[in-house]
């Protein structure tokens, strides 16, 4: 078979057109930047271009920084890829206690999603497991290994922040927006097969102020996660292990940050190293405090869980609820020293009747592992409530 002679200058342009091909085709599955919306509701996820999914996997954009918090908030057992991406040439300003103050085009997003068995893509049977470390450390999600439920977004517009809630497609290719939220039902898995059915509840983007307000009288919503107590660890990124606060200020995203030795930080409610009493405070902190504080939506309840607080009667021991009913579970007091079967916080943490669960949002399932701590640090108290005087809290 005889093949035709290209001329060398033929050959030379040709040569060219296939770089220029090549470049193009690279160029044509380069992600557009991450696009700020000032203003409007974007209806896809895929609109912001903050998390790419492409070729079966989840990947950040360039400038998108993943993070991991101490102790994490529980929400039936899903399992979360954080995000902050900040507009070039800005800075977020830090804070020892509250949320960082971030500047006008910041995107915060939250990805919510299970593991599910090899080829179990698109599955409504979902595993129950904990997060390993650093489970996602800029090597992108095996769209084929995990089950796509929601991304939250959070984002800081002129007006203040604004939370975009959106629902991934069955295909998991992109997800749209549900601003009136969404009920998915799942079956939860756990390492011994045997399963659980629950419905996973989306909330509505009103709903989001049910826990991100840190004034009831102020209508303004704001970041849970992104303060220092809970941003103070080591991350394992792409290019190796760093502090988070370390690398945040080091890539220009925090401004005034100090050093993580000097910085609050609150306790990893699975390391057992440390003493009981930090690992549960740690844990009503994150999932509760927010709620239960002096300015909170909760402040009436006279119970505040956050971080600061060192008063025992602030945190509900012997200390009777401010109004009666069904959530106390007929107990008398919070925390009853040495008894967590007679305590209010135990049972309402326990409990899965929408009328008498903690948090009210965000989990329709018992957080068994987190339950079983906060057990041990009231039957670990000392002291009892035999001599108090209940008509002094009303």
């Amino acid at each position: 078979m005889s093949h035709a002679r290209i001329p060398n200058g033929q050959r030379g342009l040709l040569a060219a057109a296939g770089a220029c091909l090549l470049a193009l085709a690279g160029c044509a599955r380069a992600p557009q930047p991450v696009q700020f919306h000032a203003q409007g509701n974007p209806a896809h996820l895929s609109d912001w271009n903050v998390v790419l999914a492409q070729d079966h996997r989840l990947e950040l954009n360039s400038g998108v920084v993943a993070y991991e918090l101490n102790t994490p908030l529980f929400s039936d057992y899903a399992h979360k890829l954080r995000t902050v991406w900040l507009p070039a040439g800005t800075s977020a300003r830090y804070d020892d206690k509250h949320a960082f103050q971030f500047p006008v085009g910041t995107v915060i997003s939250k990805t919510f999603y299970y593991p599910v068995d090899a080829g179990g893509r698109g599955t409504d049977v979902v595993l129950r497991s904990d997060p390993g470390p650093a489970e996602f450390a800029g090597q992108g999600l095996d769209l084929d290994r995990v089950r796509l439920v929601e991304t939250r977004l959070l984002v800081r517009r002129k007006e203040g922040w604004v939370a975009f809630p959106y629902v991934w497609n069955a295909g998991q290719t992109d997800a749209e927006l549900a601003r009136a939220g969404d009920e998915i039902p799942l079956e939860l898995q756990s390492a011994d097969g045997k399963r659980t059915d629950f419905t996973y509840v989306v909330p509505n983007s009103n709903q989001c102020a049910g826990c991100h307000a840190p004034d009831n009288k102020a209508n303004r919503i704001e970041p849970i996660g992104l303060k220092a107590r809970h941003l103070n660890r080591e991350h394992r990124y792409e290019q190796g292990v760093e502090n988070q606060l370390l690398h945040l200020a080091r890539i220009g995203y925090l401004s005034g940050a100090r050093a993580p030795a000097q910085a609050p930080r609150n306790a990893d409610w699975r390391d057992t190293r440390l003493p009981l009493e930090l690992r549960a405070r740690a844990y009503l902190d994150i999932n509760c405090g927010h709620c239960h504080n002096g300015s909170g939506p909760a402040n009436t309840s006279g119970l505040w869980l956050s971080a600061e607080v060192a008063q025992n009667l602030r945190l509900g021991v012997c200390k009777p609820p401010v109004a009666a009913g069904q959530g106390t579970g007929d107990h008398i007091f919070d925390i009853v020293p040495g008894k967590p079967a007679e305590s209010i916080l135990s049972y309402r943490l326990g409990s899965t009747d929408p009328g008498a669960m903690m948090p009210e949002l965000g989990r329709a399932t018992q957080h068994a592992e987190g339950l079983a701590l906060i057990n041990a640090w009231i039957a670990a108290m000392p002291g009892d409530c035999a001599a108090t005087n209940t008509s002094t809290f009303h």
